[in-house]
């Protein structure tokens, strides 16, 4: 459903969000080796993350990726659905053809608007917060494939 970017990015942003709540600042290598995923494509993704204020960058010998605490229980998974895959997600064709809609459906396009729904509807109300304190069991989750 998420691009592999959005994936990664994803998967970088509750690493960053899991350490941070330790007071630790991750690496590049640090992040890419802990989610599994292409060192240079994960900067990429994490300079957009950046610029688009979700997680901060600090340069120098001490620095690395971090969020602030008190943005766990701002930024929303949908905010970096969107930031890494626009709205495509809730308005593709769910066997990604080019047309389809109401008028010229796909075998699938009125099942999968439901899905789509609750998809948006669970990425809207999620926060790194939620993610990382209230879904998983004593906070243990895996980030690597």
């Amino acid at each position: 459903m998420f691009s592999k970017s959005c994936e990664y990015g994803l998967r970088a942003v509750i690493f960053i969000a899991e350490q941070s709540t330790l007071q630790t600042k991750v690496g590049l290598k640090t992040i890419a080796s802990a989610i599994n995923s292409p060192e240079a494509f994960t900067a990429k993704i994490l300079q957009i993350l950046t610029r688009n204020n979700i997680v901060t960058s600090i340069k120098g010998p001490y620095g690395g990726f971090m969020i602030e605490e008190y943005r766990l229980k701002e930024i929303t998974l949908s905010e970096i659905v969107q930031i890494l895959d626009g709205d495509k997600i809730y308005t593709g064709c769910g066997l990604g053809l080019k047309q389809c809609d109401d008028k010229s459906p796909c075998p699938l396009h009125f099942k999968f608007i439901e899905i789509r729904n609750n998809l948006k509807k669970m990425l809207e109300e999620n926060t790194l917060h939620d993610i990382l304190f209230t879904d998983t069991e004593k906070n243990v989750f895996w980030l690597k494939t």
